[in-house]
């Protein structure tokens, strides 16, 4: 659930509100511009540490309001003067006179940029803020661990955060009433009369008479107001809460990467890059997602973890042998009207030629149907990026896909030329705007 918070303070003194807020989201646009870089620039095992952040430091120091230098009414005096007095028109300086020149200082100094290192957390916090799964619609009641606290009503024992002062007095009162506790008001009445009374010189045998019932009324008074209590344990009662669990939406990943002769190890990195941001991305924002790990040469297989991002196995290319393995675990281990399903694969396009067909019918009968959302990537190597930057320059796989993906929401295609596009066709793939939509 989002948090929207209004600033209502008044403007500091010598400062602009909105000044404050423009730096704020400079300092905060300065931050996601060096988690971004650093995508592109790192090892690929060091993408998930933190990172140390440059700021121009006259982008740090916030904006204040002062006098012009030039121009306004003046009428102050500074130390020192012997020329001029209070009420004294000054000369405009000469043009070229007065004014700070343009040539360099031979001996000036000038200022580092300001530097400070964010955290793994916070790297991880910025990188992956505006993304989520689309379509995270099917809940199930197992291994749940998420408990949502509701109001049940009060209870007369509790821990001391939860007391109710409101109902504890009103609990109090109506004890005080039922039992006749004698109200303040009216032990300050009978004090004051007993006061007046023994103040008064020449008492007659009347006024010691009702000196004395006055007396024994207070006492009475008093020992009643000692044994009803005017909060007493009975009155406490305190907020009840109870947990009732929470259906928590199950979902599952394929990452299914082409790793045949083919993919030169550019593109391998490429894809690992993707692969990487994807598995930190739904094991830092999901509880409960699995991720299945599938590779695949003229044969798939599921893998774990270690093996999909580090083994060097290579062979052909027959793209349907993981669509075929991503179907048959689907059925053997994820129920679809249980379990949100998404897939993401990764390729540099090439495919056995007659693969396709058994290809196309497998994406469409038997991948899709069952998938919330479907993301194809397809990379090359840099060094022949140029060659296929056209829209109609593309492999025959993508092509076969293009024709798949028209009229469909849950499919989404991407191309990857280097380094620096990883990142943003990985937000382009899983923002919330596209969720949204």
């Amino acid at each position: 659930m989002g948090v929207n918070v209004i600033d209502r303070r008044l403007n500091p003194s010598g400062k602009s509100l909105p000044n404050r807020q423009r730096f704020i989201r400079l300092a905060k646009a300065a931050i996601k511009d060096a988690v971004v870089r650093s995508i592109r620039e790192r090892a690929l095992g060091d993408v998930k540490s933190g990172e140390v952040v440059n700021i121009p430091f006259k982008r740090i120091a916030e904006p204040r309001l002062h006098h012009a230098s030039q121009g306004g009414d003046r009428e102050h005096v500074l130390p020192g003067n012997k020329e001029f007095v209070k009420g004294d028109t000054l000369p405009k300086p000469k043009s070229g006179e007065g004014g700070g020149g343009s040539e360099g200082s031979p001996d000036g100094e000038g200022e580092d940029d300001f530097r400070f290192t964010i955290s793994a957390d916070e790297y991880l916090s910025v990188l992956f803020e505006e993304l989520e799964l689309p379509d995270l619609a099917k809940a199930k009641f197992k291994d749940v661990e998420t408990l949502r606290y509701h109001r049940a009503g009060h209870s007369s024992s509790g821990s001391p955060a939860n007391l109710n002062l409101e109902r504890s007095l009103r609990k109090s009162l109506s004890r005080r009433i039922c039992l006749k506790r004698p109200k303040r008001e009216e032990m300050a009445a009978l004090e004051a009369e007993i006061a007046e009374l023994e103040a008064m010189p020449g008492r007659g045998e009347a006024d010691e008479s009702r000196l004395i019932e006055l007396r024994a009324s207070r006492d009475s008074m008093a020992a009643k107001m000692r044994r009803v209590a005017y909060i007493d344990p009975v009155d406490l009662r305190y907020n009840r809460f109870e947990s009732t669990p929470q259906p928590t939406a199950q979902a599952v990943m394929f990452c299914l990467m082409d790793v045949s002769g083919s993919m030169t190890e550019d593109m391998k990195d490429l894809a690992k890059r993707f692969f990487l941001l994807l598995h930190l991305f739904l094991t830092r924002q999901y509880k409960h997602v699995d991720i299945v790990f599938i590779r695949h040469t003229s044969e798939a297989k599921e893998v774990d973890e270690e093996t999909f991002f580090n083994s060097r196995e290579t062979g052909g290319t027959v793209v349907s042998t993981a669509l075929e393995e991503m179907r048959r675990v689907v059925e053997a281990r994820y129920p679809v009207d249980e379990w949100n399903i998404y897939a993401a694969q990764a390729s540099d396009g090439d495919n056995y030629s007659s693969d396709s067909g058994k290809c196309l019918q497998l994406l469409t009968e038997g991948v899709l149907p069952v998938c919330q959302y479907f993301a194809y990537i397809e990379v090359y190597d840099p060094r022949q990026a140029e060659i296929f930057l056209s829209s109609l320059n593309v492999s025959d796989l993508w092509k076969d896909y293009e024709s798949v993906a028209g009229g469909r929401p849950n499919f989404a295609m991407k191309r990857v030329f280097n380094k620096g596009d990883v990142f943003p066709v990985f937000h382009q793939l899983f923002s919330k705007a596209r969720a949204a939509a």
